[in-house]
């Protein structure tokens, strides 16, 4: 069997029935848990209980068995390829696997950015081209629309009915403002398709003013990055984001939403009845706008910035009474040193963190373990409710026969010191550093291949498939 101390062992076992069996471990579900073994056949799920049998074992005495994460915001590709000594984000679609499966997630959403001239098709077929020889955990790709030309709405519904439900506007770009009427018809047709619409909620020209008064009065340097995008500009946004929802009738998802009055907003329109859905980032649940004026406080920066413990406070409070709805990595991964870059200032600085590897044990930590979200709570957020919204549900997401084998076994005991130089993503820093975290996964398996074993990550590169996705379903 796989041992749980040593080298990883694999045994044979008589009167063979399943490929793989868990044997030993405490099931959770969005739904509730409970001790049982599973079994495990053509990379699905096929017996809960009972005695199953196998041709090997995995020991998961001592720990929890839970549907492997789904963290539906990753940034692994860019729409041009990097220019000889241009900084850029680190990880491709190799290296954020090997991080995801690290943290024990088996399915990820990158968000595919069409380069100049490219339809939206053209630049999924680019990212799935990336994707398909170096992946090794599943994958689905968002499209993002910057210009929203006739030529752009009219690729949605063959978008939708190939399976890409999804679609990705930022409210911070100078085009949204140009064309807002021509951004809320994309909104309209998506949802008429069946697709979530993803929306970066910051309003760019109130951005764009407090930036440009920083640089007037000589404060435009990065450690005043939270001035430049205060929060009543995300507060303007989301509010924006509620009203095209009730306008059109389309489901949004508010990604990586950060303060209290912009989740004030949201829970408005959720109170109304609106398909109004809410992804947080792990950054805002650890740090606040303090860290941001730390010597190198730049390593902290991204988009919207960290803000102040009450803002903290209430996002906690979001997740676990449901009006936060999924968390989200945002796995934008930056070298130490572009990132600190003192040529810098509030309008150039270099937004994004590696978070792959971090996003569910540092929940679990300062989540489960903390004693503010119980263990189903856990998996809703890291795991079903991404799955029932972006139309992968029960596929993925949950655990019962029939359903892939994406699992996580995670030793609750488990305790690392984290060190961002030691992970499986090419950053050479986390914004974790020192950190003392327990609950990690002592094994991953994706489609029931194993995938981590005794903190190796064992998957080839390629072996990750994309998914075709249903339409949205709230959680």
């Amino acid at each position: 069997m796989f041992s749980r101390g040593g080298p990883t062992e694999v045994r044979a076992i008589a009167d063979v029935e399943c490929d793989l069996v868990v044997r030993g471990g405490t099931v959770v579900t969005a739904g509730g848990s409970g001790e049982c073994d599973l079994g495990i056949t053509g990379g699905r799920i096929s017996q809960l209980g009972g005695a199953p049998r196998g041709r090997r074992e995995i020991d998961a005495s001592g720990a929890l068995v839970l549907p492997g994460g789904i963290d539906m915001h990753v940034h692994l590709t860019s729409p041009e390829p990097p220019e000889p000594g241009v900084p850029g984000w680190v990880d491709d679609f190799a290296s954020g696997s090997a991080a995801a499966i690290a943290g024990g997630v088996t399915t990820i959403g990158n968000m595919t950015f069409p380069a100049e001239g490219q339809s939206l098709r053209q630049a999924l077929d680019r990212d799935l081209r990336a994707a398909g020889g170096t992946a090794a955990v599943d994958y689905v790709l968002h499209p993002v629309l910057y210009f929203a030309s006739p030529q752009a709405l009219a690729e949605l519904p063959g978008l939708a009915s190939d399976g890409h439900t999804s679609l990705k506007l930022f409210m911070t770009s100078a085009e949204f403002e140009a064309h807002a009427a021509e951004m809320i018809e994309a909104v309209a047709a998506a949802g008429q398709h069946g697709m979530l619409t993803l929306i970066h909620c910051e309003d760019g020209a109130l951005i764009r003013f407090a930036a440009g008064r920083l640089l007037a009065s000589g404060r435009g340097s990065l450690d005043h990055w939270a001035e430049s995008r205060p929060d009543s500009a995300e507060r303007a946004a989301v509010e924006r984001a509620v009203a095209i929802c009730e306008a059109t009738g389309s489901p949004v998802y508010i990604v990586h939403l950060s303060s209290a009055a912009a989740l004030r907003s949201a829970r408005r329109g959720q109170a109304r009845g609106l398909p109004v859905f809410v992804e947080t980032r792990p950054l805002y649940l650890y740090l606040t706008s303090a860290a941001l004026r730390e010597p190198q406080g730049g390593r902290y920066i991204g988009a919207p910035p960290l803000r102040e413990p009450g803002d903290v406070a209430a996002l906690w409070a979001g997740l676990a009474d449901g009006s936060v709805h999924t968390l989200g990595s945002d796995h934008a991964p930056w070298s130490l040193r572009d990132k600190v870059d003192e040529s810098l200032d509030v309008t150039t600085a270099r937004q994004g963190v590696a978070d792959l590897e971090t996003v569910l044990p540092m929940l679990f930590s300062e989540g489960v373990r903390a004693g503010r979200l119980s263990l189903s709570r856990f998996v809703a957020l890291t795991s079903t409710n991404a799955a029932r919204l972006f139309g992968l549900y029960p596929r993925k997401g949950t655990i019962a026969v029939g359903s892939d084998a994406d699992l996580v076994v995670l030793d609750p005991r488990l305790r690392r010191t984290i060190d961002g130089r030691a992970m499986q993503s090419r950053a050479d820093y986390s914004v974790y550093d020192g950190r003392e975290v327990f609950g990690w996964p002592r094994f991953t398996l994706s489609r029931g291949d194993v995938v981590l074993a005794d903190g190796q990550v064992l998957a080839e590169p390629g072996r990750g498939r994309w998914l075709s996705r249903g339409p949205t379903a709230a959680p």
